[in-house]
C-alpha cells in the first residue's frame, strides 16, 4: 500500500511540475499580455514578462530612448506560436506597427519572438524585428 502512494504522489509531482510546460494556452496570454503593456507604455510591466538577465537592458533603453514619450505602437496582431518538442522553448510571430517620435512614419515589421519556460510562467527571451529588437536580440 505504501509503495501505490509513493507512486501515485510521484506521478501527481510530475504532472505539477510539467502543468504549464508545452501548454499554448498560457503561451499565447504571455505573448499578449508583453505586446498589450508595450502598447500602453507599461514599460515596468512588460519588462516584468522578460527573462531576468534581459530586464535591465530593456528598461535601460525605454529610458534612452525616452519610449514613454516618443514610442507609439499602433497595432499588433499574433500570428503563430509553437511550442519546440523540448516544451520549454516557444516562437511567436507577431505582426507589430509602430512609429518613433520625431519621426511620423509609420513602420511594420513581423516579429519572431523566443520565450523560454522558467520558474512556472513563459518569458520572452529575444526578439528579432519590431522596436525592442536592438536590446531584445534573438543573437544576445
Amino acid at each position: 500500500m505504501r509503495a501505490i502512494c509513493l507512486v501515485f504522489f510521484l506521478m501527481l509531482s510530475a504532472c505539477a511540475t510539467l502543468k504549464g510546460q508545452g501548454d499554448l494556452e498560457l503561451l499565447k496570454p504571455a505573448i499578449e499580455n508583453f505586446h498589450q503593456r508595450a502598447r500602453w507604455k507599461d514599460f515596468r510591466g512588460a519588462s516584468e514578462l522578460v527573462v531576468p538577465e534581459k530586464r535591465a537592458a530593456f528598461l535601460a533603453a525605454r529610458e534612452a530612448l525616452r519610449d514613454d514619450k516618443d514610442l507609439n505602437i499602433t497595432d499588433y496582431s499574433l500570428e503563430d506560436a509553437t511550442i519546440q518538442p523540448n516544451l520549454t522553448e516557444a516562437v511567436a510571430v507577431t505582426r507589430v506597427s509602430w512609429f518613433r517620435l520625431p519621426s511620423a512614419s509609420e513602420q511594420s515589421a513581423t516579429v519572431r519572438s523566443r520565450f523560454v519556460w522558467r520558474d512556472g510562467a513563459w518569458l520572452l527571451d529575444g526578439q528579432d524585428g519590431g522596436p525592442f529588437a536592438s536590446e531584445l536580440s534573438l543573437g544576445k
